[in-house]
């Protein structure tokens, strides 16, 4: 199934799809479950194709102030430390683990708005040791920015 994409769309370390305006093919699971819904994508009929030609530079508009929000984002968060407590034990296990969404916490309360899903934990979907991490935090296919995260033991 041949669809056009709406929004460059590339994924940390792969080349991606493509970028806006381009044809392409793909499953058509893929495009009426994820491409289309998410607003990725839309099908290519003849009609479709002139409309995403003559609103091209709008869309490219759109994808240059939206990469633009996100360095400004990341200037702020370049070397941000996040602090989090948690139960542990005497040897640094913890009692429960640091999550994605307990980091996407913490940085709102610091006034950042960043969805979980942008948060790339270095061992998996969380943290079950206090120390310090380096965590990439995915702001744009563009942009990744470091933070750290420093997980404190409460001891009960």
């Amino acid at each position: 199934m041949e669809v056009i994409l709406l929004k460059n769309s590339r994924r940390r370390g792969k080349r991606g799809l493509g970028n806006i305006g381009d044809v392409i093919k793909v499953k058509k699971g893929h495009a009426r479950n994820y491409l289309v819904p998410q607003g990725i994508a839309c099908y290519a009929t003849p009609q479709a194709i002139e409309e995403v030609e003559s609103r091209r530079a709008e869309f490219e508009q759109h994808a240059a102030n939206e990469l633009a929000v996100a360095q400004k984002l990341s200037e702020k968060l370049g070397g941000l430390t996040v602090q989090v407590s948690q139960r542990a034990s005497v040897d640094g296990l913890l009692f429960g683990s640091v999550t994605r969404e307990i980091i996407a916490v913490e940085l709102s309360k610091q006034g950042f708005s960043i969805d979980k899903t942008q948060i790339n934990l270095p061992e998996g979907n969380f943290l079950k040791r206090t120390g310090d991490y380096s965590v990439n935090v995915d702001l744009h296919p563009d942009v990744l920015v470091d933070i750290t995260v420093s997980v404190l033991g409460e001891h009960a």
